[in-house]
Protein backbone atom coordinates (compact mmCIF):
# COMPACT_ATOMS: atom_id res chain seq x y z
CA UNK A 1 0.00 0.00 0.00
CA UNK A 2 1.40 3.33 -1.07
CA UNK A 3 0.79 6.19 1.30
CA UNK A 4 0.57 9.68 -0.27
CA UNK A 5 3.11 11.91 0.87
CA UNK A 6 2.53 15.33 0.99
CA UNK A 7 5.08 18.13 0.75
CA UNK A 8 5.87 21.31 3.17
CA UNK A 9 5.29 23.32 -0.03
CA UNK A 10 1.90 22.00 0.20
CA UNK A 11 1.11 22.74 3.34
CA UNK A 12 2.04 26.28 3.56
CA UNK A 13 -0.10 26.71 0.37
CA UNK A 14 -2.76 25.61 2.10
CA UNK A 15 -2.81 27.30 5.24
CA UNK A 16 -2.10 30.30 2.62
CA UNK A 17 -5.57 29.70 1.91
CA UNK A 18 -6.99 29.43 4.59
CA UNK A 19 -5.45 32.08 6.30
CA UNK A 20 -6.95 34.46 2.80
CA UNK A 21 -10.55 32.95 3.26
CA UNK A 22 -10.43 34.02 6.83
CA UNK A 23 -9.40 37.47 6.22
CA UNK A 24 -11.85 37.63 3.30
CA UNK A 25 -14.31 36.52 5.79
CA UNK A 26 -13.60 38.91 8.41
CA UNK A 27 -13.43 41.42 6.10
CA UNK A 28 -16.99 41.40 4.55
CA UNK A 29 -18.43 40.65 7.94
CA UNK A 30 -16.25 44.05 9.51
CA UNK A 31 -17.91 45.62 6.07
CA UNK A 32 -21.41 44.50 6.74
CA UNK A 33 -21.18 45.60 10.30
CA UNK A 34 -20.10 48.91 9.23
CA UNK A 35 -23.03 49.67 6.42
CA UNK A 36 -25.83 48.47 9.40
CA UNK A 37 -24.67 50.88 11.29
CA UNK A 38 -24.47 53.58 9.05
CA UNK A 39 -27.93 52.94 8.02
CA UNK A 40 -29.19 53.15 11.26
CA UNK A 41 -27.45 56.46 12.05
CA UNK A 42 -28.97 57.92 8.98
CA UNK A 43 -32.64 56.10 8.86
CA UNK A 44 -32.64 55.84 12.68
CA UNK A 45 -30.13 58.42 14.90
CA UNK A 46 -30.75 61.55 12.23
CA UNK A 47 -34.51 61.22 12.50
CA UNK A 48 -34.53 61.00 16.10
CA UNK A 49 -32.22 63.70 16.82
CA UNK A 50 -33.71 66.04 13.81
CA UNK A 51 -37.38 65.88 15.68
CA UNK A 52 -36.46 66.11 19.12
CA UNK A 53 -34.36 69.09 18.21
CA UNK A 54 -36.80 70.73 15.76
CA UNK A 55 -39.43 70.26 18.64
CA UNK A 56 -37.46 72.40 20.96
CA UNK A 57 -37.42 74.91 18.33
CA UNK A 58 -40.91 74.99 18.16
CA UNK A 59 -41.07 75.16 21.45
CA UNK A 60 -38.52 77.98 21.80
CA UNK A 61 -40.50 79.88 19.39
CA UNK A 62 -44.07 79.39 21.26
CA UNK A 63 -42.57 80.88 24.52
CA UNK A 64 -40.94 83.89 22.47
CA UNK A 65 -44.66 84.19 21.42
CA UNK A 66 -46.01 84.09 24.77
CA UNK A 67 -48.85 81.03 23.71
CA UNK A 68 -48.92 78.72 21.08
CA UNK A 69 -50.98 79.82 18.38
CA UNK A 70 -54.88 79.01 17.93
CA UNK A 71 -56.55 77.72 14.99
CA UNK A 72 -58.24 80.07 12.30
CA UNK A 73 -62.24 79.98 11.95
CA UNK A 74 -63.88 77.47 9.95
CA UNK A 75 -64.21 79.59 6.81
CA UNK A 76 -62.90 82.89 5.43
CA UNK A 77 -62.57 84.99 8.56
CA UNK A 78 -63.21 88.72 9.04
CA UNK A 79 -59.71 89.45 7.02
CA UNK A 80 -60.50 86.93 4.41
CA UNK A 81 -62.65 88.34 1.38
CA UNK A 82 -63.45 84.34 -0.19
CA UNK A 83 -63.26 84.16 -3.80
CA UNK A 84 -63.04 81.53 -6.39
CA UNK A 85 -61.02 79.55 -9.48
CA UNK A 86 -57.43 79.49 -9.07
CA UNK A 87 -56.57 82.74 -7.88
CA UNK A 88 -57.67 81.34 -4.16
CA UNK A 89 -59.39 84.65 -3.52
CA UNK A 90 -57.89 87.87 -2.08
CA UNK A 91 -57.44 87.77 1.52
CA UNK A 92 -57.27 91.78 2.92
CA UNK A 93 -53.72 91.82 4.33
CA UNK A 94 -52.60 92.81 7.85
CA UNK A 95 -50.72 95.80 5.50
CA UNK A 96 -53.89 97.27 4.78
CA UNK A 97 -55.37 97.04 8.44
CA UNK A 98 -52.10 98.68 10.04
CA UNK A 99 -51.86 101.29 7.15
CA UNK A 100 -48.11 99.63 7.02
CA UNK A 101 -46.17 99.38 3.19
CA UNK A 102 -45.56 95.71 4.39
CA UNK A 103 -47.56 92.76 5.15
CA UNK A 104 -46.75 92.80 8.58
CA UNK A 105 -47.11 89.24 8.57
CA UNK A 106 -43.27 88.94 9.69
CA UNK A 107 -41.58 92.18 11.50
CA UNK A 108 -38.37 91.93 9.82
CA UNK A 109 -37.01 90.20 7.04
CA UNK A 110 -35.72 86.74 8.78
CA UNK A 111 -31.76 86.05 8.71
CA UNK A 112 -30.90 82.99 6.45
CA UNK A 113 -31.16 79.63 8.73
CA UNK A 114 -33.45 81.96 10.98
CA UNK A 115 -36.37 79.80 12.35
CA UNK A 116 -39.47 82.03 12.82
CA UNK A 117 -42.63 80.32 12.10
CA UNK A 118 -44.30 76.56 12.41
CA UNK A 119 -45.64 74.76 10.14
CA UNK A 120 -48.71 72.70 11.73
CA UNK A 121 -50.43 69.64 9.34
CA UNK A 122 -52.95 68.61 11.24
CA UNK A 123 -53.87 65.09 8.97
CA UNK A 124 -50.30 64.13 9.40
CA UNK A 125 -49.36 65.41 12.53
CA UNK A 126 -47.05 66.98 12.00
CA UNK A 127 -45.47 70.69 13.73
CA UNK A 128 -41.78 71.53 12.54
CA UNK A 129 -40.30 74.86 12.39
CA UNK A 130 -39.93 76.66 9.30
CA UNK A 131 -36.52 78.57 8.82
CA UNK A 132 -35.52 80.85 6.42
CA UNK A 133 -33.37 78.97 3.28
CA UNK A 134 -33.21 75.83 2.26
CA UNK A 135 -29.63 75.08 2.99
CA UNK A 136 -29.27 71.34 3.77
CA UNK A 137 -26.86 71.85 6.79
CA UNK A 138 -28.32 74.56 8.52
CA UNK A 139 -32.03 74.18 8.04
CA UNK A 140 -33.21 70.67 6.46
CA UNK A 141 -30.89 68.47 7.71
CA UNK A 142 -32.44 69.84 11.32
CA UNK A 143 -35.76 68.58 10.23
CA UNK A 144 -37.05 71.85 9.78
CA UNK A 145 -39.04 73.17 6.88
CA UNK A 146 -37.19 75.72 4.36
CA UNK A 147 -38.45 78.63 3.10
CA UNK A 148 -37.65 79.18 -0.66
CA UNK A 149 -35.48 82.56 -0.78
CA UNK A 150 -36.97 84.90 -3.07
CA UNK A 151 -40.92 83.37 -2.54
CA UNK A 152 -43.67 85.31 -0.53
CA UNK A 153 -43.87 85.22 3.21
CA UNK A 154 -47.20 83.58 5.33
CA UNK A 155 -49.79 86.03 3.99
CA UNK A 156 -48.95 87.60 1.40
CA UNK A 157 -49.54 87.42 -2.41
CA UNK A 158 -47.80 85.27 -4.38
CA UNK A 159 -46.31 82.23 -3.46
CA UNK A 160 -45.11 80.97 0.15
CA UNK A 161 -42.92 78.13 -0.75
CA UNK A 162 -41.35 75.15 1.50
CA UNK A 163 -39.04 72.60 1.18
CA UNK A 164 -38.44 69.59 3.61
CA UNK A 165 -36.84 65.94 3.88
CA UNK A 166 -38.74 62.64 3.10
CA UNK A 167 -36.54 60.55 4.16
CA UNK A 168 -33.65 60.85 7.06
CA UNK A 169 -33.26 64.37 9.50
CA UNK A 170 -36.35 63.74 10.86
CA UNK A 171 -38.34 63.54 7.59
CA UNK A 172 -40.78 66.25 8.00
CA UNK A 173 -42.32 65.71 4.46
CA UNK A 174 -42.55 61.75 4.51
CA UNK A 175 -46.23 61.58 3.91
CA UNK A 176 -47.32 64.90 2.23
CA UNK A 177 -48.48 62.75 -0.46
CA UNK A 178 -51.34 61.78 1.99
CA UNK A 179 -52.50 65.08 1.41
CA UNK A 180 -56.00 65.25 -0.32
CA UNK A 181 -57.48 68.54 -1.73
CA UNK A 182 -59.52 70.26 2.03
CA UNK A 183 -56.80 69.29 4.21
CA UNK A 184 -55.93 72.08 5.99
CA UNK A 185 -52.15 73.51 6.44
CA UNK A 186 -51.69 75.75 9.56
CA UNK A 187 -48.27 78.34 9.42
CA UNK A 188 -48.38 80.14 12.64
CA UNK A 189 -46.18 83.50 13.10
CA UNK A 190 -45.59 85.87 15.82
CA UNK A 191 -48.15 88.29 13.92
CA UNK A 192 -50.77 85.52 13.05
CA UNK A 193 -51.83 82.48 12.41
CA UNK A 194 -52.49 81.46 8.79
CA UNK A 195 -54.82 78.65 7.17
CA UNK A 196 -54.24 77.27 4.03
CA UNK A 197 -56.20 74.55 2.26
CA UNK A 198 -54.95 72.18 -0.07
CA UNK A 199 -56.19 72.28 -3.52
CA UNK A 200 -53.41 70.04 -5.97
CA UNK A 201 -51.18 68.04 -6.05
CA UNK A 202 -48.10 67.02 -8.84
CA UNK A 203 -46.78 63.75 -7.85
CA UNK A 204 -43.72 64.18 -9.79
CA UNK A 205 -41.61 66.43 -11.44
CA UNK A 206 -37.94 67.57 -12.56
CA UNK A 207 -35.78 68.33 -9.85
CA UNK A 208 -35.14 71.74 -11.64
CA UNK A 209 -38.83 72.56 -12.54
CA UNK A 210 -38.70 76.02 -10.76
CA UNK A 211 -42.26 76.87 -11.90
CA UNK A 212 -43.67 75.21 -8.78
CA UNK A 213 -42.14 77.91 -7.11
CA UNK A 214 -43.21 80.54 -8.64
CA UNK A 215 -45.28 83.65 -7.64
CA UNK A 216 -48.39 81.74 -9.33
CA UNK A 217 -47.00 78.21 -8.94
CA UNK A 218 -47.12 76.70 -12.34
CA UNK A 219 -45.06 73.11 -13.53
CA UNK A 220 -42.83 74.14 -16.31
CA UNK A 221 -42.50 70.42 -17.45
CA UNK A 222 -45.80 69.52 -16.56
CA UNK A 223 -47.78 72.46 -17.49
CA UNK A 224 -51.34 71.03 -16.95
CA UNK A 225 -49.96 71.33 -13.43
CA UNK A 226 -50.57 74.65 -11.30
CA UNK A 227 -52.32 77.77 -11.59
CA UNK A 228 -52.92 80.53 -13.87
CA UNK A 229 -53.96 83.42 -11.79
CA UNK A 230 -52.59 85.41 -9.03
CA UNK A 231 -53.38 84.60 -5.48
CA UNK A 232 -52.33 83.92 -1.90
CA UNK A 233 -50.65 80.14 -2.44
CA UNK A 234 -47.75 77.81 -0.03
CA UNK A 235 -46.23 75.17 -1.64
CA UNK A 236 -44.87 72.03 -0.16
CA UNK A 237 -42.30 70.09 -2.25
CA UNK A 238 -39.88 66.96 -1.08
CA UNK A 239 -37.73 64.48 -3.37
CA UNK A 240 -39.44 61.17 -5.20
CA UNK A 241 -39.66 58.47 -5.05
CA UNK A 242 -38.75 57.88 -1.45
CA UNK A 243 -35.12 57.46 -0.81
CA UNK A 244 -33.85 59.06 -3.60
CA UNK A 245 -33.52 63.08 -5.12
CA UNK A 246 -34.25 62.12 -8.40
CA UNK A 247 -37.75 64.21 -8.53
CA UNK A 248 -39.82 66.59 -7.05
CA UNK A 249 -43.26 66.21 -5.26
CA UNK A 250 -45.53 69.05 -4.76
CA UNK A 251 -48.19 70.04 -2.72
CA UNK A 252 -50.26 73.38 -3.46
CA UNK A 253 -52.59 75.45 -1.11
CA UNK A 254 -54.87 78.13 -0.96
CA UNK A 255 -55.12 80.78 1.92
CA UNK A 256 -58.69 80.50 3.51
CA UNK A 257 -58.19 82.96 6.46
CA UNK A 258 -55.91 84.44 8.67
CA UNK A 259 -56.33 85.68 12.25
CA UNK A 260 -54.06 88.22 14.22
CA UNK A 261 -52.25 87.13 17.56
Amino acid sequence: MRVPVVGHGTLRRRALRRRVLWSCGELLVTVGVVLLLLVVHQMWWTNRQARHGAAREVRALEREWGAPGTPGPAGPSAGTAAGGGDGGGKPRSPARERGSGATGTVAAVPRRSQAYAVLFVPRLGLRVPVAEGVGKRDVLDKGYAGHYQGTQQPGQAGNFALAGHRNTHGEPFRYINRLRPGDTVRVETAAAVFTYVVDRTLPRTSARDGGVIGPVPRSTVRPAYGYTEPGYYITLTTCTPEYTSTYRLVVWGKLRSMKPR
